[in-house]
């Protein structure tokens, strides 16, 4: 009998999950968002429920998950590891919260909110207080045996004390976000693919064959729940939480008690702001009924607890169709691919467009026009393509190749052994100073507010600048002449122009664009030069001999002052009136003696939990210190943090004092006893 129109697309939805579900599961190979197969999970639902004869046994509506991996053991779990239901907002969650309290006949109830950790579930199995089995989720009733794996974990205890005899807890192993970059960068110096996201590379480590490689990945777990226990457990999931903790598991410290849903939402919402300061990713949120005895009563339908429910953040990541990669010229003349893509949601915003970094990193990732990609969105971050799904690649793909000629002037495009990025050596070229002077207007540069994006392309337009230095030409009445230009914006950039012309020495620096100049490099410059003339005629080995610049930075501050076309620039603004020196050196006139830090150099790399990198950089000045961005024979200390890269390994091999972040604080709070040249090796 043919089948009609619901029984058809239920049929195709089944087939589909449970394509995705093996994929997800078995594979750790996902070629859709978690997102995408909520919406299919979903559709399948609706029509089930309003067809209730067509619900079959092998829905996955009725499952957890996946078959389990022949490479392991299978181990059967002594109670299901259950799924949970999804809210995607507040409105869902609320529906939720009035069936539970239906159920409930109207009796009050505490509710704990958890994070809920993007990594891989797991049921850990101690026998007289010793580790004895740890098993995946496999598809809730059958699971792996990782037991050697997890072991390397080393956040999971191999005993504990004062436990029952048979006890089962629950958790989620997650591979930490400075971890998942460390290996990514291993793997760009190797010439590997990288890594898409710690969830798939977490879950791929715990189901290693040789527990050598899950051991050198540096894994962590949060346990969420009671599995079984030959005991009398506290009669709340609060309380049980608190019970794990005592016994010596990890239990995650953001866990939060609530007593009504205002409460769940002000969790929820700072959580959705705050996610990215986590050192792991957090999906959404997931809300328990707390007290045991409610559970009991709420029970299960079908692969969910009705006691739960995961409050889930909008989707970061998302999969489109790449259609082009197009060019834009950067104010340096670096040529910066991006993709053109087919319209999809992410974060809640449509996104057309995406970053590419440049040719090495699309090659390096494999990513092709044509292909389907992964586009991510993190926050407010500037979306970038992940990488290609290989496995849905039809071999109608191009691989990309930048242009040879720059796409806006024609000029031949140039790219030195040592640089990343293919260039337009024309410092005409119009797109060049499009940027060029977007930047030289921004905030921590000249900031001349007023002046933005659109109207800096309107001045361009109209012929009323053709360098930098043009802008201190302007004058009033022709800006009044200009398509929606009021007397009270042309006065505000008029008086922030003038403004601008006593800018300090660093800034302006940083305004005129120079490639490697950033506002760090432009502060140096600052700290060791007077002013623009004294640039002018310095030679390379004049800015070598500072601490922070090297060969590449001091060869580009030298090819920027001798070319004619920017000493023509400079003159200009001589002209102008704009300030091109100041008085003295900072700090020249202090004794270096005379501040706690004073004559010392540092150098932070890595991600510090405490403060951010400017944060601490700003300490180390505030107490008399420099901060340079190169590890050299005269830094005074390095700091590490996470993930701190190649100058940790520079400071060992110089025999520099390393600080971790502890020692750094504790040296913060006792600046005296810097004492650089005396101590060598690690300070923690």
């Amino acid at each position: 009998m043919a089948q009609t129109g619901p029984e058809k697309r239920a049929a195709e939805l089944r087939r589909e999950l449970n394509y995705h579900n093996h994929r997800y599961y078995t594979l750790d190979s996902p070629v859709i968002t978690d997102g995408e197969y909520d919406r299919l999970l979903r559709e399948l639902r609706e029509i089930e429920a309003d067809h209730p004869e067509m619900l079959t046994a092998d829905s996955p509506t009725q499952r957890v998950g996946g078959d389990p991996s022949p490479a392991f053991t299978e181990v059967e779990h002594s109670r299901p590891m259950l799924s949970l239901g999804n809210a995607f907002d507040f409105d869902e969650l609320s529906a939720w919260h009035r069936r539970i309290t239906g159920l409930l006949e109207g009796e009050d109830f505490e509710m704990i909110c958890e994070l809920k950790i993007d990594g891989l579930a797991v049921n850990l199995t101690y026998e007289d207080g010793v580790l004895a089995q740890g098993a995946t989720r496999g598809n809730g009733i059958t699971g792996e045996d990782v037991t050697r794996n997890l072991r390397t974990v080393r956040s999971i205890p191999l005993a504990v004390d004062g436990g029952p005899q048979h006890l089962e807890v629950r958790g989620e192993v997650y591979l930490p976000v400075a971890e998942f970059h460390r290996l990514n960068q291993e793997r760009a110096a190797n010439g590997e693919p990288l890594y898409a996201n710690p969830r798939n590379t977490g879950a791929g480590s715990i189901r290693q064959l040789d527990p050598k490689v899950t051991a050198a990945r540096n894994m962590q777990i949060w346990i969420y729940s009671l599995g079984d226990a030959t005991t009398d457990a506290p009669n709340s999931h609060w309380h049980v939480l608190q019970w794990l903790a005592d016994l010596g598991f990890r239990v995650n410290p953001e866990n939060r008690r609530c007593t009504s849903l205002p409460e769940v939402e002000d969790y929820y919402r700072y959580w959705l702001e705050h996610r990215h300061d986590l050192p792991y990713e957090a999906d959404g949120v997931v809300v328990k009924v707390s007290p045991l005895e409610m559970q009991d009563r709420l029970g299960v339908v079908g692969r969910e607890p009705r006691w739960a429910i995961a409050y889930k953040f909008p989707a970061e990541q998302a999969t489109t169709k790449l259609l082009h990669i197009g060019i834009n010229v950067g104010r340096t003349g670096s040529l910066n691919p991006y993709a053109v893509l087919e319209p999809v949601v992410v974060s809640g915003a449509t996104v057309q467009h995406a970053s590419l970094h440049n040719e090495e990193d699309i090659h390096r990732k494999d990513i092709r026009i044509g292909d389907t990609v992964v586009i991510e969105r993190a926050g407010d971050v500037i979306p970038q393509v992940v990488g290609p799904v290989a496995d849905l690649r039809t071999g109608a793909e191009v691989e990309f190749r930048m242009p040879e000629n720059c796409p806006e002037c024609g000029t031949p495009v140039v790219k030195a052994e040592d640089d990343a990025m293919h260039r337009c050596p024309n410092s005409s070229c119009p797109a060049q100073f499009f940027e060029l002077l977007k930047h030289f207007v921004s905030k921590g540069a000249a900031d001349i507010d007023g002046l933005g994006e659109r109207w800096c392309g309107i001045l361009i337009q109209k012929e009323l600048v053709f360098d930098v230095a043009d802008l201190y030409r302007l004058e009033k009445d022709r800006l009044l002449e200009l398509d929606r230009m009021g007397d009270k914006l042309a006065t505000r950039i008029m008086d922030n122009i003038e403004a601008s012309k006593n800018r300090p020495l660093p800034r302006l620096l940083f305004a005129l664009g120079i490639t490697h100049v950033g506002s760090e490099v432009a502060d140096l410059l600052a700290q060791n030069f007077l002013g623009i003339e004294e640039l002018t005629v310095a030679k390379e080995k004049d800015f070598i001999e500072i601490e922070g610049i090297g060969p590449k930075i001091a060869e580009s501050i030298v090819s920027w002052f001798q070319a004619p076309a920017n000493r023509a620039v400079i003159e200009k603004l001589r002209t102008a009136g704009v300030r091109l020196a100041q008085d003295s050196l900072p700090g020249a006139t202090e004794s270096a003696d005379g501040a706690p830090f004073g004559g010392l150099t540092f150098v932070v790399t890595g991600t510090l939990a405490s403060c951010s990198r400017s944060e601490a950089e700003a300490r180390i000045k505030g107490l008399g210190g420099k901060v340079t961005s190169s590890v050299t024979r005269k830094t005074g200390y390095v700091v590490v943090g996470a993930s701190p890269g190649s100058k940790a390994a520079n400071a060992e091999k110089l025999g520099i004092p390393i600080l971790d972040e502890d020692a750094f604080l504790r040296l913060l709070e006792s600046p005296a006893e810097a004492q650089p040249g005396e101590q060598q090796g690690s300070l923690v």
